[in-house]
């Protein structure tokens, strides 16, 4: 076997080799990239989560999923999201993210849909003072307060404005169709000052919900109503006059009585006498 021939087999499988290495290097990138795709754990709902549950082993899932699809912050250990409790519903399949679960450790239930420096505070209703129903968790109300202040008269004030209904009964969500849900106690979120004024407002009279409309955040400046300004041709009570205050009148100090001067003349003395 002479140089040449040697050198160009040399040649050749110094191509061949460049040429497997270079597709086993194509190969295996592929690979990573599909494996990045396809290889991302990702906590899921099992099933329907509803408000106030609490999430056990059987509720959640682990799933692989691309990773260009996936939200921000999301879990990838069941073990991060089960015993917390669920402050927004979830569907079957749905990520589970921290924005729909309660701090850690801060349980299920109402108390955990309750943010901090808020109190949760219940009131007596019936269909009329509910809506007819309508208040459901999620709408917002105005408090209304009928009451004696101690006038004589009866009289209608806006206690509380655009308050947030948590629970009616003990349920935290409306239902899927939105039908009215009737229930004897309704659940308001507050805040400290907002719970002693609806508290003492339940013991001074008759308390009225109004419904008010999501979007309408505007707050009303207004006075309280009375009952003769319901009834026409029906006269205002008259004002009370106020007292007048007692007017100190000056008197005059008495003049000093006239001075009379007598003139008595005896030869050449003159003598002047003053009476």
């Amino acid at each position: 076997m002479n140089r040449s021939r040697l050198v160009l087999i040399g040649f050749v499988a110094l191509v061949l080799g460049a040429f497997v290495s270079f597709a086993v290097y194509r190969n295996l990138q592929s690979r990573t990239v599909v494996d990045n795709r396809a290889g991302v754990d990702v906590v899921v709902a099992a099933a329907n989560l509803q408000v106030g549950a609490k999430i056990e082993d059987k509720d959640v899932k682990v799933v692989r999923m691309p990773a260009d699809d996936l939200p921000p912050h999301i879990y990838q250990k069941a073990a991060s999201v089960v015993g917390r409790g669920v402050v927004q519903p979830m569907s079957q399949g749905e990520f589970v993210l921290p924005s729909k679960l309660a701090a850690e450790n801060a349980g299920a239930g109402l108390p955990a849909l309750i943010p901090p420096g808020m109190r949760a505070v219940s009131v007596r209703v019936n269909d009329t003072t509910a809506v007819a129903g309508f208040v459901l968790p999620g709408t917002r109300v105005d408090v209304l307060l009928t009451g004696n202040p101690g006038t004589g008269e009866q009289q209608t004030t806006t206690v509380l404005e655009n308050v947030a209904v948590i629970a009616t009964g003990q349920k935290l969500e409306r239902n899927s169709t939105g039908d009215p849900q009737n229930a004897p106690v309704i659940t308001l979120l507050v805040s400290p000052d907002d719970a002693q004024k609806l508290t003492l407002a339940s013991t001074q009279g008759h308390i009225q919900l109004a419904l008010r409309n999501p979007l309408d955040t505007k707050q009303q400046d207004l006075a309280a109503v009375r009952s003769g300004a319901l009834y026409k041709n029906v006269a205002a009570p008259a004002p009370a006059t106020p007292h007048s205050k007692s007017k100190r009148i000056a008197v005059a100090p008495p003049s000093a009585p006239a001075v009379y001067e007598v003139e008595v003349i005896r030869g050449d003395k003159k003598d002047v006498t003053k009476f």
